[in-house]
């Protein structure tokens, strides 16, 4: 996506350094210093999990259409008994 798509409306409503400061400072205020920690750990965790399941799921549909190849081309190897 470059820039130049981008809704400009939608630019003006975008935070600015010193907003994010603030919200940052919002956030350390809310849930304190000791549970950031343990938020970002959990939010890395959920993370690595969604990971993991998507390529899981890659890894199957992959599978899944090498196998469907292997059953839909005909083998050259026929022998014909008589």
């Amino acid at each position: 996506m470059t820039m130049l798509s981008v809704n400009p409306l939608l630019l003006t409503w975008m935070p600015s350094g010193g907003e994010m400061i603030v919200l940052l400072l919002i956030i350390i205020v809310m849930f304190g210093g000791k549970k950031i920690p343990e938020l970002a750990k959990g939010l890395g965790k959920g993370i690595r999990e969604f990971n993991e399941a998507k390529d899981g799921i890659k890894s199957e549909i992959e599978s899944g259409m090498k196998e469907k190849e292997k059953i839909s081309t005909p083998s050259t190897n026929t022998q014909t008994n008589a």
